[in-house]
């Protein structure tokens, strides 16, 4: 994707200052000041607009080029600097590299295992068969995928696939990817803006007619008009005290844009806790949750508490480490040990430190000092330096690690063939949909997810372009909104009361994590939602230190999205009396099998409705495969 400059149109205005519906209200300062504001903007036209500079999106603006189109693509950071890259452990698709019984509907049926059988079953069966030809794809674009002895595309064991079908480049392979869609996308010229924050979506609630924003670096206003919008933003895992994304991305942008605009979101009480982040009181705050990728426990690295049993003391068993602990995924799950599904190591981690068998820190020690050090250095080579630096030789010691907020399984209700969400104009893709996953993700699923149903979105979006969308016009009714909008942003810049927005984004990461986190029940969600009104009266007395480059005002629009995202959690969490996935309620700790229904969210004027829906059955291929019951055998690793 090529940078593209500022358009030529601007037009300042100013008028009644607006609250930002449905998020924060208008918040404290000289209101006479904010009103006197000039809004200045820029208006930029394009027959399709891609929030989100991930590799979702690039693979959907690939796609639009490549039929023809000049999508723009914007994005929060710097160019190629995507949470993708933090997806390090490896994509899915069943080439039967190392396992040539393997197929997509084996694939397909270890996803809806893994998803507790509660995921769109097309969704699953569109990347499942898309994925082998994806992966090829991504090779011939140059993407230096790890080769077997005889040259194929090598492939590794992660937790709870039956096959080794993870596709990687050592440690870093969710980096590596981006890199070869950039390069693709530059390549096809593809207009890329970046540090672009958008705010609203131009919506009645039935179409979208483009998106407002500001340009990061300058403050200035920007409207995009268009009559295609391709939601790419990400997920909401951040909203959490502990986790595993840098915390000025995956706030919810994309739900909270979405359900305002007249959206669904599905499937948002799930979120997945990655077993492994890295345990800050160890390496210190700025690495808590930090993840340690599954590619560890896929390359035979292996979890102790720090408790030594008789057995093991006496040399009865393989279960010491470095650490001297003992291997507690024995008495979990026996047979897929480490690999098992994350959200059942998760809740091994989580009860061990409970019980009071964690190390020191809060954690457990993963371990894969037992492998040569030479093929640690080459399969993990991101893991040994990250750990070096912080005076650990992870081919000789152990690394500490607990669960730590990763992935959010919720998010818009679309049609997979499509990207429809319902809202004329306006589609969605990655981790901003939910559908493939159901109630937990099966690993090396997300980056698959991405480029499978990113090409289908993009093909069906570019057939949906008519010649009059190169250059919509903008209405009068248009501009209003949008100004509206921009009137409100100004007024929240000139905040000035005495709670900074980092201040209530850090409390409200902490009543998610304490109210809906890991092991979740219903007092605790019902005081959660107690908390959260309490944090929302909080913002009328909301601080913003310097203008809208600062990151004060970023952190002050992070936060007007984790607002709702932040409510739908715990609504749809106390909505749902069982454990399912990752959703795990001590108070309805069965799965009931009446539950085996999605949760939709709408908002109007009202507030949130919550609706059931019933999941539909997969294909005849699928049904055999999980007849069948494939099941990883982890000992094969030892």
């Amino acid at each position: 994707m090529t940078e593209t400059p500022p358009a030529d149109h601007s037009v300042s205005t100013a008028g009644d200052v607006g609250g930002v519906d449905g998020r924060l209200p208008t918040q404290g300062g000289d209101e006479a000041d904010a009103r006197d504001h000039e809004v200045a903007y820029d208006v930029v036209t394009t027959p399709v607009l891609v929030i989100g500079a991930g590799a979702a999106g690039a693979r959907v603006a690939i796609e639009l080029a490549e039929s023809g189109l000049e999508p723009l693509v914007v994005g929060k950071r710097d160019y190629g600097d995507a949470h993708t890259t933090w997806a390090a452990g490896g994509i899915n698709a069943a080439l039967g590299s190392l396992d040539p019984e393997d197929d997509w509907p084996i694939h397909a049926a270890d996803t809806l295992n893994e998803g507790h059988h509660l995921n769109d079953p097309e969704a699953v069966e569109l990347t499942a068969k898309h994925m082998p030809d994806r992966i090829r794809e991504l090779d011939e674009w140059g993407m230096s995928f790890a080769r077997t002895d005889d040259g194929k595309i090598n492939q590794r064991y992660f937790g709870a696939q039956s096959y080794r079908r993870t596709c990687f480049v050592g440690d870093r392979t969710g980096e590596v990817m981006l890199e070869t869609l950039i390069d693709r996308a530059q390549a096809l010229e593809i207009p890329y803006r970046e540090n672009v924050m958008i705010t609203r979506l131009l919506s009645d609630g039935t179409r979208v007619d483009g998106a407002v924003g500001f340009d990061m670096e300058t403050g200035d206003g920007l409207l995009f008009r268009t009559n295609h919008v391709v939601l790419a933003a990400g997920g909401f895992s951040a909203a959490y005290r502990r986790h595993s994304s840098r915390d000025d991305e995956n706030n919810g942008d994309a739900q909270a844009l979405a359900l305002e605009a007249g959206a669904r979101l599905l499937d948002t009480e799930f979120v997945q806790f990655h077993p492994t982040g890295m345990v800050g009181e160890r390496y210190g705050d700025e690495w808590d949750g930090r993840l340690v990728t599954e590619a560890v426990r896929g390359e035979g690295g292996r979890l102790y508490n720090s408790e030594v049993s008789a057995s093991d003391a006496s040399g009865g068993s393989e279960a010491l480490s470095a650490s001297g602990g003992e291997r507690f995924m024995e008495r979990y799950s026996p047979d897929q040990m480490e690999l098992d599904a994350r959200d059942v190591v998760a809740r091994a981690i989580a009860q061990e430190v409970r019980e009071g068998r964690g190390t020191e820190h809060g954690g457990v020690y993963l371990d894969i000092s037992h492998r040569d050090p030479e093929y640690i250095r080459e399969r993990l080579p991101t893991m040994v330096e990250r750990f070096e630096g912080l005076g650990v030789d992870i081919t000789e010691e152990p690394m500490e690690v607990g669960p730590t907020a990763h992935y959010t399984m919720g998010g818009v209700d679309i049609d997979f063939q499509t990207g429809e969400t319902g809202v004329d104009g306006l589609y969605a893709v990655g981790e901003a949909v939910a559908g493939v996953h159901g109630a937990n993700r099966l690993g090396g699923n997300s980056l698959a997810e991405t480029v499978a149903i990113g090409k289908l979105v993009g093909d069906h979006v570019s057939e949906q372009v008519t010649a009059g969308d190169d250059a919509p016009t903008v209405t009068d009714s248009q501009r209003a909104l949008a100004e509206r909008e921009f009137r409100a942003l100004a007024d929240l810049a000139a905040s000035d009361g005495d709670v900074a927005p980092r201040t209530l984004l850090e409390d409200l990461g902490e009543v998610l994590w304490t109210h809906a986190g890991i092991l979740r029940d219903g007092t605790g969600l019902r005081d959660g939602l107690d908390r959260l009104a309490e944090l929302r009266a909080r913002t009328a007395d909301l601080r913003v230190d310097g203008d809208r480059t600062s990151r004060s005002f970023e952190y002050a629009v992070d936060l007007s999205m984790s607002l709702v995202v932040a409510e739908v959690v715990l609504r749809t969490a106390l909505e749902r009396t069982e454990s399912r996935g990752a959703h795990y309620r001590t108070d309805y700790p069965e799965t009931d099998p009446a539950w085996r229904q999605n949760l939709i969210v709408t908002a109007d004027e009202s507030g949130l409705s919550l609706q059931r829906r019933g999941v539909a059955g997969p294909s005849e291929p699928v049904r055999e495969a999980l007849a069948e019951g494939y099941e990883l055998d982890y000992h094969h690793l030892e």
